[in-house]
């Protein structure tokens, strides 16, 4: 029981203090716990009760050492149900940088009819079933072809309400998982799912993947999608000239370039002439530099990663290709306002990534920029419901109907 008690006295340490140094492997197993116990730590307290529990009822805990164990235990679950209560915080943290953005009455200005059913807080269902992805009245359409490459269809999905709304706002995800893995079916469901729900059409896109696939491959196939969505979304209920793009990890790099590169010609080959803004953004938890310029990572692992995998050149002989992928060289003064999202625990992507680009974005004329740093967030903390993914996300719908109504204005 001893050492049960203190690996979960180290599973909650660790949600307070991830791993950040070498060997970078330990920021692997930081992370995958982290996130575990971050998201879920009511589950693991109703988990660790319970063996707990069974282990006295059945007389395997006697003497001092035991005793000692339950305590410990007992403390890590102090610990866990401390850091459950912090995730309330999102919330506001989220509003914080939307009203950088928007002003800080923007709220006042949403129209009541669209401001009056978003969540005040997560419903007891949803916390307790963190995977119920499946929404009444939203439909999935699954594996809609938007382009072929090499004799390869590349895919999407939309989600929307059984019935189809019109002129609804449009949100475009990118999925994550470094360049090299990852699928559009199972990222961002919480989000989609809620904004669906309330009238958006989400779309969801497949691309080419590393190390098959070398940068631009990955922001041309994200552009191509963006194209067809906005040839086509109309037939599913969407506006084609709202769209916020957003994403996740290598998704929210995407997400970003996407934005800032918009009618980038080096990054639309065969169709330069179309039209590929949005009219804003929502990057999680993405790599913005490539060249680690301001020297915001603290070791090479990415620049491996990338030079070896994605650019396939390294950054020592080819530094131009490694600015073009980044973000933070492309921000301009046509930007649309962009909210970066950000947890402060991240091991594999550092908040000081969004730091830097919002710098920039903040310091270029123009241009309208927030960030929401969440304390102990770890990296992929939306994946699925949790008290700090839905306070995310409900902050979250406040701003993007914020940014809709701007637009019906001006239309």
């Amino acid at each position: 029981m001893l050492i049960l008690s203190l690996f979960w006295a180290w599973l909650a340490w660790n949600c307070y203090h991830p791993w950040r140094g070498k060997p970078e492997a330990f920021g692997v197993i930081s992370f995958t716990f982290g996130l575990l116990v971050g998201e879920l730590p009511l589950h693991f307290i109703v988990m660790e009760f319970l063996i707990t529990i069974g282990l006295i009822a059945s007389g395997g805990l006697y003497g001092l050492i035991d005793a000692s164990a339950v305590l410990i235990a007992g403390a890590s679950w102090l610990a866990l149900a401390q850091f459950y209560s912090q995730a309330d915080g999102a919330r506001q943290d989220v509003l914080k940088a939307a009203r950088q953005i928007l002003g800080d009455n923007f709220i006042d200005a949403i129209p009541p009819e669209r401001r009056r059913d978003i969540p005040d807080r997560p419903e007891l269902p949803d916390l307790i079933n963190p995977f119920a992805f499946q929404v009444p009245g939203v439909k999935r359409v699954r594996n809609v072809t938007y382009h072929e490459q090499d004799g390869r269809a590349l895919k999407l999905d939309i989600f929307h309400q059984e019935n189809l709304p019109p002129n609804a706002p449009v949100l475009l995800q990118i999925h994550g998982g470094a360049w090299v893995i990852g699928n559009k079916d199972q990222q961002a469901l919480p989000l989609m799912g809620q904004l669906a729900s309330r009238g958006w059409v989400c779309v969801t896109v497949q691309y080419r993947l590393s190390p098959g696939a070398t940068f631009p491959d990955h922001i041309i196939d994200c552009k191509r999608a963006l194209v067809w969505v906005k040839d086509h979304i109309t037939e599913y209920g969407g506006d084609p000239n709202f769209i916020i793009a957003t994403g996740g990890s290598a998704g929210g790099h995407l997400s970003a370039l996407l934005t800032l590169s918009a009618n980038d010609p080096a990054f639309q080959p065969g169709f330069e002439s179309r039209d590929t803004r949005v009219q804003g953004a929502v990057p999680f938890y993405g790599i913005y530099d490539f060249t680690n310029s301001l020297g915001q990572r603290r070791h090479k692992g990415l620049e491996d990663l990338v030079g070896k995998r994605v650019l396939k050149c390294m950054l020592s002989d080819e530094p131009e290709r490694w600015q073009q992928a980044s973000p933070l060289f492309h921000v301009n003064e046509s930007a649309p306002p962009m909210l970066l999202i950000h947890g402060e625990g991240d091991t594999l992507a550092p908040v000081e990534e969004s730091r830097a680009l919002y710098k920039v974005l903040r310091e270029t004329p123009g241009v309208r920029a927030g960030l929401a740093e969440l304390p102990y967030a770890q990296h992929a903390f939306e994946l699925w419901y949790s008290r700090r993914s839905l306070q995310v996300i409900y902050a979250l719908e406040y701003f993007l109907t914020a940014l809709h109504e701007d637009y019906l204005k001006q239309r």
